[in-house]
């Protein structure tokens, strides 16, 4: 295993030297003393594990497409913002925005999310073992979201084919969502997802959030609800 200590080092001197142990055929990298700098781990495009050995800054992973990221600590603002695909596991809490434009891959927040988790998710998994804040999952096209606890007002607004499921209350359906029962078959693969990511954690009773498809084409008859949404 390669390993970098990040102190005395700037964010592209970090990131530059990621990229030449990857090159160099290294298949791991430590990060020492991270101390939540910016930036740090974008744009990795194979399929290298990177840990960082204490928390990150704004945009961790981000526009990453093949690692598996894991983070011994907190995540700012941006986390795995745009990821194509690989696997961002972060063992403390998230800031706001975290995998917004995700298109594949999963992203595991152990702790909890601030607000707009996951917005304008394109694919993959994301999966929160805590809470999240307001406006989580607006404009969600694809994918899945799985929050276990509680989620803020707005969540899942003006969705069209993603689907969310929530262990714990939430605070307001956005426009245009609405609550069905899960199957079976996705209560068992929820219960599978929990077991595979978040081992020891109990398994919530799930709501199911999904869009109610009232604003996927506009109809002059629902005036009000497309003002509300705009």
């Amino acid at each position: 295993m390669a390993e970098i200590d990040c102190q005395g080092r700037t964010t592209r001197q970090i990131n530059a030297a990621i990229k030449e142990f990857i090159a160099q055929g290294e298949s791991q990298v430590l990060l020492h003393n991270p101390a939540a700098r910016h930036n740090l781990g974008v744009g990795i495009v194979q399929s290298a594990r990177l840990e960082f050995a204490g928390s990150v800054g704004y945009f961790c992973a981000g526009m990453s497409a093949g690692p598996t990221v894991e983070i011994q600590g907190s995540a700012g603002w941006g986390l795995a913002e745009s990821m194509m695909e690989g696997r961002v596991v972060v063992r403390g809490s998230a800031g706001n925005g975290a995998a917004a434009s995700v298109r594949g891959g999963t992203v595991v927040i152990h702790g909890d999310a601030a607000a707009r988790l996951g917005v304008s998710l394109k694919g993959g998994l994301v999966l929160v073992g805590g809470s999240c804040g307001y406006m989580a999952g607006f404009m969600a096209q694809k994918g899945t979201l799985v929050v276990c606890g509680d989620v803020g007002e707005a969540f899942a607004d003006s969705m069209y084919e993603a689907t969310c499921f929530v262990g714990g209350r939430i605070g307001d359906l956005g426009n245009d969502a609405v609550i069905k029962e899960p199957t079976a078959r996705e209560r068992a693969k929820l219960e599978a997802l929990l077991s595979e990511h978040l081992p020891g954690r109990p398994n919530p009773d799930f709501k199911k959030v999904v869009s109610g498809r009232k604003l996927w084409n506009f109809n002059k008859q629902e005036r009000a609800l497309w003002r509300e949404a705009l």
